[in-house]
């Protein structure tokens, strides 16, 4: 008897952490509709997925509705960098509203679940510490960030209001700094920046003093928590916390790149950027109750790989 596949799409499939989503996906025997409009995704990153009978590629903007028969949705369509979202504004706040409306509108039609990347840009500058669910946020409505922030709120919001008002099996995950192979080397991510200038020697560039902190979480281990949330109960929606605890100020970040890489690098200090946050680091009591979660893989397990990836990039 031939095999049932699921049927799942992939809304920023071919983007750093939507590329690795569907392979993991294909991995674990579904049939995988990736959809991209190519804006910051890049098809080197699903290349060697094309040929798999069950995975199939669409080139189409959320922004306008889209037709497909899907068991499950992930909605991972925005540009997630300040240099990217920031480009187009107008058009980052319509991928997260007008293209969550019209993945929302799939799934009511399909009786599909959904579920959104949302991002730990919805606290904004914290002023709670560690950052949990709850906790509503410090977020600057009307600033140059505010296109995604904001953005990434109203998605939340539309969740919601489907779950409430048409019954939707939504899900919401919040997102912390994720890093790992595929990334954009230009993507202005601090990751990413540090180890492209570090392997050419470059100064690496730190905005502000440099004791502002991240919590920085491997792709791999980003993955498996949302493929725990869009397997959890109905009854169970989040928002939830998917990030590494691990807390690292930006100024250690740019040593350890440093030190893994032999580079001659040294750190530069640039005036910090507006809205930047002072602490980020996400309470993930919830993802390790409800989907038995939590990250594996340490921040120098993880940039090894990272930093393998850049260095045969550059030397391509």
């Amino acid at each position: 008897m031939q095999r049932i596949y699921k049927r799942v799409l992939v809304a920023g499939g071919g983007g750093f952490v939507g590329s690795h989503l569907c392979e993991r996906l294909l991995k674990e025997k579904c049939a995988v509709i990736c959809v991209d409009n190519f804006y910051t995704g890049a098809r080197e990153n699903i290349e060697h997925l094309i040929g798999n009978p069950y995975f199939e590629v669409i080139r189409h903007d959320i922004c306008f509705p889209l037709y497909v028969e899907v068991d499950e949705i992930y909605n991972l369509a925005c540009p997630a960098s300040p240099i990217h979202y920031q480009f187009d504004p107008v058009q980052t706040t319509k991928t997260s509203v007008v293209g969550s409306i019209n993945l929302l509108g799939l799934a009511k039609r399909r009786k599909a679940k959904i579920l959104l990347a949302s991002t730990s840009e919805v606290y904004g500058d914290p002023v709670v510490h560690p950052q949990v669910e709850s906790y509503w946020g410090n977020v600057n409505p009307i600033g140059p960030r505010a296109c995604y922030d904001e953005g990434k709120r109203c998605a939340e919001t539309l969740f919601f209001d489907y779950r409430r008002q048409h019954k939707l099996h939504t899900k919401v995950a919040r997102i912390f700094n994720t890093y790992g192979p595929r990334m954009h080397p230009n993507d202005g991510r601090v990751v990413s920046s540090f180890v492209v200038q570090a392997l050419k020697n470059e100064p690496i560039t730190i905005h502000g003093d440099g004791k502002q902190t991240r919590s920085f979480c491997y792709v791999d281990d980003l993955v498996d928590g949302l493929m725990r949330l869009m397997a959890t109960s109905d009854d169970f929606c989040g928002p939830v916390n998917i990030g590494n605890p691990g807390e690292f100020s930006i100024h250690e970040l740019a040593e350890i790149v440093i030190k893994m890489t032999g580079s001659s690098s040294k750190i530069s200090f640039l005036p910090r950027t507006q809205d930047d946050p002072q602490q980020r680091r996400p309470d993930i009591t919830l993802a390790e109750e409800k989907l038995g979660w939590k990250p594996h893989v340490p921040l120098k397990d993880g940039l090894k790989p990272t930093v393998d990836y850049f260095r045969n990039l550059l030397k391509a």
